[in-house]
């Protein structure tokens, strides 16, 4: 079921003002929807209060589950399924090993993470992100606050907000959720 909200944004013309916005916002208490930029900017996320992205331990997990997967195979492969001597090497010879077991490591990892990604940010095929101004992506840096359930004395005090803190444009857009 989709729904409709109401987006005030502001588009400014700089990441410096609008790092400076974000920290008047954050001081004034007001709730941030999302911020857009078109490069990432250092330091943002500290000023936004984010934390961490925990997607590294997705990609050891889908790594280690790699390595498992390409030692597990090999060695039942070798050892039980069909056992044969190469060269004089034992059936379980962990050098020989090595490369296919990095391979599928590197496989594993990136796939895995690709997918965790592509699920955790809601991307995928058949999937219609809502885009608030086409700028954002090429050279405007965007600050966004949802506006529904706010009365018209708390819209006007967020476009006095952008007013305050340079912002070069203020749009409300609908957009679905």
């Amino acid at each position: 079921m989709k729904t409709e909200k109401e987006v005030l944004f502001g588009l400014y013309n700089d990441e410096v003002d609008l790092m400076k916005a974000i920290k008047v916002a954050k001081d004034d208490h007001l709730e941030i929807m999302d911020v857009y930029t078109p490069f990432p900017v250092h330091g943002l996320d500290d000023v936004m209060g984010l934390s961490e992205s925990r997607l590294h331990i997705a990609g050891f997990i889908f790594g280690a589950l790699g390595t498992l997967t390409a030692l597990g195979v090999m060695s039942w492969v070798f050892t039980r399924d069909w056992p044969i001597i190469f060269g004089g090497k034992p059936y379980f010879s962990l050098p020989a090993f090595i490369p296919i077991t990095f391979e599928l490591t590197v496989l594993f990892a990136s796939i895995g993470m690709v997918v965790t990604f592509y699920t955790i940010c809601g991307l995928g095929p058949g999937v219609v992100n809502p885009i608030l101004d086409t700028r954002i992506t090429d050279d405007k840096f965007c600050l966004a606050f949802e506006t529904d359930g706010l009365n018209t004395s708390e819209v006007d005090n967020l476009k006095r907000f952008f007013n305050t803190t340079a912002a070069a444009e203020v749009h409300t857009k609908s957009i679905s959720n």
